[in-house]
């Protein structure tokens, strides 16, 4: 009876982090400064984004920012639409949708929010390590100068670095505290002494070191252990899904290129047949590295006979995609959780590619079944199931948001108090009223009772004015001809008005005696 065949691991890679060693000391990333078309494009819509975040909370409407996320005073304006606690229901719901989306988003094209949109990756990669390279130079320079024994221009340019740091980490800070309290309150509490706003400042301090502290030593770690979106990623993904990812049948098995093997090559690098070919007649064709999608994964890579036979693929095994990855991955090895499609390693190996005459795309965005099966399907039952819910979401966010008004009015019987009877004629009953006021105009408030019965209303003190934001609470009472009241509740109607114009409409009950 033959011994059974161990199942070689193909997948060793997924039982470590780059970033951590055996022993599980932190290892430093340090990445080669990226180029080409896609961080071009990553680059200018992070200028669009910037100046998105930096400049939204000095824009108001009517006196009011036009985005505002006051979680401690339960307001929220959004695109210059105040939401109030009244409202919660609309703003968990749109939460929702927007959760789904993004559920959708991912199973569709992975994780590419991360690389282009997410505010980790844009100042991470976009301000501070632009900063950094531009401070302490490339990848290699910055491994140099670490290494280096300290001396005055390595005290300045380290000391230089973590200072403006710490003062970008502060603008950061106070911008998204301003989305918080808003823009005056921000200022006011920089402008005036710290005693008069103790709580404030404090906040400002511990905003600004937690983003210092994010940005000059978490690093890549917030997106491989930290971020619960890097996590999910693991579950939302599938086969289909559009993701970067490295070519392996067009490169496997890798090996380095000679000098007469591109000669030979070169200018016919459009017809894959004549170059396969020129690999397998040529008798110096290097010894293929044998990788976790090499087709022939499993055999011995030192048979001289199989590096005859076997033609090269299209990846030489530079590594530049492992030396431009801000998470230290290898993205040859597959999708991995640590991945953020940030595309610097297309544009790597897109330069490779230019450099030895071969068709670009080893690495770029494509699904698994895209690469191995040569076709793409987005529309699978779990991606048509995600976009029915969130169809429906969205209708419902529609209605109930076409359904809003900007005033909402309760009015409800005062608690323990019966009727009461003004003469012969009327009956009345006590209320408490309260109306929200969700515009951002102070609103006079006028009473006035509708339908076929005979009534009045009488306020407790003043007519009532809303003021911006605010709600407009007080009493009244409502007077019914006996004679109108058919039973021992009475559903009545009251519609409320504002400088003449119908703002809102309310209903209650009216109690009154057995007929």
């Amino acid at each position: 009876m033959s011994a059974t065949k161990p199942i070689q691991d193909t997948e060793e890679y997924r039982d470590k982090i780059a970033t951590v060693d055996q022993s599980g000391k932190r290892l430093w990333i340090y990445p080669k400064k990226p180029k080409g078309r896609f961080t071009n494009a990553r680059t200018y819509l992070s200028w669009v984004l910037l100046a998105f975040l930096f400049g939204m909370p000095f824009i108001k409407v009517n006196g009011e920012p036009f985005l505002l996320f006051n979680v401690l005073e339960r307001k929220f304006i959004l695109f210059g639409i105040v939401f109030m606690p009244q409202d919660f229901h609309l703003f968990v719901l749109a939460m929702l949708t927007l959760v789904i989306f993004i559920v959708l988003f991912t199973v569709v094209w992975g994780r590419i929010f991360c690389g282009w949109v997410c505010p980790q990756t844009i100042f991470m990669e976009m301000v501070f390590r632009k900063i950094e390279y531009l401070i302490e130079g490339d990848a290699n320079a910055q491994r140099r100068l670490n290494k280096a024994p300290w001396t005055t221009g390595k005290i300045i340019k380290k000391a230089g670095k973590q200072i403006i740091f710490f003062i970008i980490a502060v603008l950061v800070a106070n911008t998204f505290l301003a989305y918080i309290i808003g823009i005056d309150d921000v200022l006011r509490i920089a402008s005036e002494p710290v005693t008069q706003n103790l709580s404030g400042f404090i906040s400002m301090i511990i905003f600004s070191f937690a983003f210092y502290f994010v940005f000059s030593y978490l690093r890549e770690q917030v997106c491989i252990a930290i971020c619960p979106y890097g996590r999910l990623q693991g579950v939302m993904l599938d086969k289909n899904s559009i993701v970067v990812a490295y070519d392996f049948v067009r490169g496997e098995p890798r090996g380095k290129i000679k000098k007469n093997r591109k000669a030979k090559t070169a200018g016919k690098a459009n017809n894959p047949l004549s170059k396969i070919q020129q690999d397998i007649a040529t008798a110096n064709v290097a010894e293929p590295t044998i990788g976790p999608h090499s087709k022939t994964d499993g055999q011995k890579a030192s048979d001289p006979t199989l590096a005859m036979k076997q033609a090269l693929g299209d990846c030489i095994d530079c590594k530049l995609c492992i030396k431009v990855c801000p998470t230290g991955i290898d993205i040859r090895d597959g999708t991995q959780l640590e991945c953020v499609n940030c595309t610097a390693c297309i544009d790597a190996c897109d330069e490779v590619m230019d450099k030895i005459d071969r068709p670009r795309g080893l690495i770029r965005y494509d699904s698994h079944n895209g690469i191995s099966e040569g076709r793409k399907k987005l529309f699978t039952p779990r991606v048509i199931a995600y976009t029915a819910v969130l169809a429906v979401l969205i209708i419902v966010n529609v209605v109930l948001l076409g359904m809003r008004t900007d005033v909402e009015t309760l009015l409800l019987r005062t608690p323990g108090m019966l009727y009461q009877e003004v003469d012969e004629t009327y009956i009345s009953n006590l209320y408490n009223y309260q109306v929200i006021n969700k515009t951002t105009e102070e609103l006079p408030v006028e009473f006035k009772l509708v339908g076929d019965i005979d009534g009045r209303i009488r306020l407790v003190g003043e007519s009532p004015a809303a003021a911006a934001g605010e709600v407009a609470e007080g009493a009244l009472f409502i007077d019914l001809n006996r004679n109108d009241l058919k039973d021992r509740k009475t559903k009545i109607y009251i519609e409320v008005y504002s400088n003449g114009e119908l703002i809102d409409k309310a209903k209650t009950n009216f109690l009154g005696p057995v007929q």
